[in-house]
C-alpha cells in the first residue's frame, strides 16, 4: 500500500476524530494529544496545522483518507540544525510498513526543504514498535534517558532516536 503526506483539510475531520480517540495511541504521545478526542479537538487541531511556521503537520494519506498523522519542527536556537518529527498511525493500519514509508517520506521533505543536518525522534521507553519502525527507516538509538517523562501517573524512559543528512541522504 503506498501512502502519501499532504495537508490536512476539514474534510478529515470525522476520520481524524474516529482514529485519534484511540487510547492505544493516545499513550504513546505527549499530552498535547488528547484523549478522549472529539469534534472539538479536531477542529482546533485541523485549524492549527495552517499556522504554525517552524512546524508542517500533514496527514498520512491512503487512497484519499487521511489514517494518522506525521509532524516535523525544526528546533530553535543552537539546535536550528536539527529538526524533530512526531507521527501517530490509525490501528487498523498498524504493522504494514505505512509508518515506516510516511517516516521516509517527511525525511526527504526536510532533507529537501530544510537547512537541518540531523532530524530526531524521542519516543517512550515502552513503545517498542515505534523503536523498530525508526530503526527500519534509518534511525540509530543515541541515547536512553531513564524515568525522564511522566504520563498517567508513572515515570517512564524517553529514548533519542537521529538520523543524519551525511548518513543517508549523502546526495542531498
Amino acid at each position: 500500500m503506498n501512502i502519501k503526506l499532504r495537508k490536512w483539510d476539514m474534510k478529515d475531520l470525522d476520520l481524524l476524530v474516529r482514529y485519534a480517540n484511540n487510547w492505544n495511541i493516545a499513550k504513546n504521545l505527549n499530552d498535547r494529544f488528547p484523549f478522549p478526542y472529539g469534534v472539538e479537538q479536531g477542529l482546533t487541531f485541523i485549524e492549527l496545522t495552517s499556522k504554525n511556521m517552524h512546524t508542517e503537520i500533514f496527514a498520512i494519506d491512503l487512497d484519499g483518507a487521511a489514517i494518522g498523522g506525521i509532524s516535523m519542527d525544526v528546533l530553535p536556537d543552537v539546535h536550528h540544525k536539527n529538526a524533530e518529527i512526531g507521527y501517530w498511525l490509525a490501528e487498523p493500519f498498524w504493522g504494514k510498513g505505512m509508518m515506516r514509508q510516511a517516516i521516509e517520506k517527511m525525511l526527504d521533505h526536510i532533507f529537501l526543504n530544510y537547512q537541518v543536518e540531523r532530524v530526531v525522534a524521542r519516543p517512550f521507553g515502552s513503545n517498542t514498535a515505534s523503536h523498530k519502525v525508526l530503526e527500519k527507516a534509518g534511525f540509530q538509538l543515541e541515547g536512553r534517558f531513564e524515568k525522564t517523562l511522566y504520563k498517567n501517573g508513572e515515570y517512564m524512559d524517553e529514548l533519542v532516536y537521529a538520523v543524519r543528512r551525511k548518513n543517508r541522504w549523502k546526495e542531498l
